[in-house]
């Protein structure tokens, strides 16, 4: 019944969409057209489609985070949480640059930001869903139906990576009913050429994070380097900036209330589509064990690192890393309490399985199909996470994925588990390499030791199957830490490309461990394709139902975040989170002066309150609030991986970089609720300012195109 209505579907119902919600692919915004010319933007939505032209060829990733470049040598702007990966590397007890900040003034002074540092330029998008699914018969196990899907997948990016300066993904859209092939060219030679301090770029610290009012200074400027033919090399003295075709135009013109506003970037997940069954697990099981997990580990990592200035400046990225997700579960947790999302899905699902019913030809079973895949999903999961706490170990991490790695070199290259492919070493060895700013054995051994604990009072239902067994006692993990070589980045680094045979011949200890679990791990893996052949099947049909049960209504049809380049729109807008309450949509300076306290992490630099108490505004004072503005609120539909991407105003010009939500919006993930889901940005002239005022960034503002206001 629904076979025609597929594709059609996805772009026809967007244009009836309500306003603000959806994270848009861009080749669906001409069908939004209506509704972006009725909120004032004055960009012609076929250019917003066309990713090789401004300002959509401006916009980059970093895989995690999102960017875009603001000049013609390849300067990137981001979020200051986005570089700290960067900032972090590059800091010593002697020289912090978290603390402190840091500017190149010269391009010979920009620092490497290490092998995990990337920059993603996405320059083609096609829909490969028929090539994908070609290869998938009827009679398929899940199992079966998986490794078909993966096989055609593989196939698709190494067809796309024979030039090596692309990489190449084929992720799902609508839970498996389209595949879309993604090219993208990734610069792997990016530098940091500034950061403002902590004080500034994480103000307010974990203590603000998610919440609102804000006063972050969040953002950092990263550089792409490539060879001088132009194309992505490896880090070298040798390279040159890279050329941007296109690049944003910074705007310190402003905006106010009311104003239409553009965010490209690239979104990590959302769940919209998922069922009642699947938001009640996350609620009542998988949340409160996931924020249980990270709070615990984060206070063996606080206690262990506590009088080690070393130590701590190791940790500062993971912790960092595990607070923010952290709090945006729990925030999810107490977004759940406080708005019965499940019970909204039931109503939403029961009514949805009262139009499936009435249609005519449409599977008697489906319904039945889909409950029972996502059940064994659940169930699986659950065993999942439990492998999770039993194997935190970073020196344990290390050693699996040295095996497994070794295991999968006997195969083709074409038939070995994505991840443990050629394309994928390079990652490998920035992984295994990265540890080196990030591991001290005495703080590992105690993460290892309280998670076995953890692991150990975990409900039956989350012991991996087999895997209770081979764990090590608690008493003996010491004696893995002292019979290891792991935590040496050249001995770590050497084991690369070793064959299984030589690994299993080896005494370290951690080895020894990985190859012992190996076989129960790989089980487990065996079990989850088999589960996801069977989602794989399932809801894709259940999504084709879904697509056109909604277009009868006229409602938003766009997929889910995948991590994929998307576009959403929305307005300067404040918003209620309670009864008589009314926020935003706007922080000013002053409000740095109220909060500052001397102390972290309401601690603001002096020069800083120098030029606040001095109203040292200049032109980037707001004419309607008399002084200058810090952070601000849109309306627009943004989640996780959001972070750094660029706000544009109705031009197409940068006004402000998204780095967070309001603590009431987190539940978008799963439901989008228009009158309090709000998005918080940095706006640009707060960073212009402070690079102007504060930090004297006269380099980067001269090789930026600023727009400023008429005077």
């Amino acid at each position: 019944m629904f076979k025609k209505l597929v594709f059609p579907a996805v772009l026809l119902c967007a244009g009836t969409s309500h306003a603000d919600e959806g994270q848009w692919q861009p080749h669906q915004l001409p069908q939004l057209k209506t509704e972006l010319k009725r909120i004032g933007i004055e960009i012609p939505a076929e250019k917003l489609a066309d990713l090789s032209r401004h300002p959509m060829s401006a916009i980059v990733s970093l895989g995690g985070c999102s960017a875009s470049f603001v000049s013609d040598a390849g300067l990137v702007v981001t979020n200051h949480h986005c570089a700290y990966g960067a900032i972090q590397r590059n800091s010593t007890p002697e020289h912090n640059y978290i603390a402190n900040g840091y500017l190149a003034k010269t391009r010979a002074e920009e620092l490497p930001g290490g092998p995990n540092t990337l920059v993603y330029v996405t320059d083609k998008v096609e829909n490969v869903s028929a090539r994908v699914l070609g290869a998938v018969k009827p009679a398929m196990t899940g199992r079966q139906r998986h490794e078909a899907v993966e096989a055609a997948i593989k196939s698709l990016i190494a067809e796309c990576e024979t030039d090596k300066m692309y990489r190449c993904s084929v992720p799902a859209f609508h839970r498996g009913l389209e595949y879309y092939r993604i090219r993208q060219m990734m610069i792997r030679d990016v530098r940091l050429v500034y950061a403002p301090a902590d004080m500034i770029g994480n103000f307010g610290g974990d203590i603000d994070n998610y919440e609102w009012p804000r006063h972050d200074g969040d953002y950092s400027f990263l550089r792409a380097y490539v060879g001088k033919d132009g194309r992505p090399a490896d880090p070298s003295p040798d390279n040159v900036p890279y050329h941007s075709k296109d690049f944003l135009v910074v705007s310190a013109e402003g905006l106010k209330n009311g104003d239409p506003i553009l965010l490209a970037g690239y979104p990590g997940r959302t769940s919209r589509y998922k069922l009642p069954s699947e938001i009640r697990d996350a609620r009542d099981v998988a949340y409160p064990a996931k924020v249980a997990e990270i709070q615990a580990d984060l206070d063996v990592i606080a206690a262990a690192t506590k009088g080690s200035a070393a130590d701590e400046v190791r940790y500062a990225s993971v912790a960092k890393g595990l607070n923010n997700v952290m709090k945006k579960t729990q925030g999810l947790l107490d977004g759940f309490a406080r708005k019965d999302i499940a019970a909204i899905k039931d109503v939403q699902d029961a009514q949805f399985r009262a139009w499936y019913a009435a249609q005519p030809k449409v599977s008697k079973t489906l319904l039945a199909e889909l409950d029972a895949a996502i059940a064994a999903d659940i169930a699986l999961s659950n065993e999942e996470f439990g492998l999770y706490v039993a194997t935190n170990s970073d020196l344990l991490k290390s050693a699996r994925t040295l095996y497994r790695l070794a295991l999968e070199g006997r195969k083709p290259d074409g038939e070995r588990e994505p991840g443990y492919q050629q394309r994928d070493l390079a990652f490998i060895k920035a992984r295994l390499t990265r540890l080196e700013q990030s591991y001290v054995g005495a703080v590992d051994q105690a993460r290892y030791v309280a998670s076995l604990q953890r692991y150990a009072r975990l409900p039956a239902a989350m012991h991996a199957q087999g895997v209770d067994a081979l764990l090590p006692a608690v008493d003996a993990v010491p004696a893995l830490y002292q019979h290891s070589q792991l935590g040496d980045t050249a001995t770590r680094l050497g084991w690369l490309g070793k064959d299984a045979a030589a690994i299993a011949a080896s005494d370290d200890a951690f080895l020894k461990l990985a190859i012992k679990l190996n076989d129960v791990v790989t089980a487990l893996e065996e079990r989850r394709k088999e589960v996801d052949g069977n989602l794989e099947r399932v809801i894709p049909q259940y999504m084709q139902a879904v697509i056109a049960w909604k277009q009868s209504q006229g409602k938003p049809v766009y997929p889910d975040a995948n991590s994929t380049l998307r576009v959403t729109y929305g307005t300067v807008s404040p918003y209620s989170p309670k009864d008589g309450v009314t926020k935003g949509p706007f922080t000013t300076v002053e409000g740095i002066v109220e909060k500052h306290t001397g102390k972290e992490p309401f601690n603001a630099p002096a020069k800083l309150l120098e030029a606040i108490k001095a109203k040292r505004y200049g032109q980037f004072k707001d004419p309607v609030l008399g002084t200058v503005p810090v952070d601000f609120l849109t309306s627009a539909d943004t989640t996780g991986g959001n972070s750094g991407s660029a706000v544009m105003n109705r031009r197409g010009e940068l006004v402000g970089l998204n780095f967070d939500s309001t603590y009431e919006s987190i539940t978008k993930d799963w439901y989008f609720d228009r009158d309090i889901t709000r998005a918080i940005h940095m706006d640009i002239r707060y960073m212009l300012w402070v690079m102007k005022e504060v930090d004297h960034a006269d380099n980067l503002l001269q090789e930026m195109h600023i727009k400023y206001p008429k005077q």
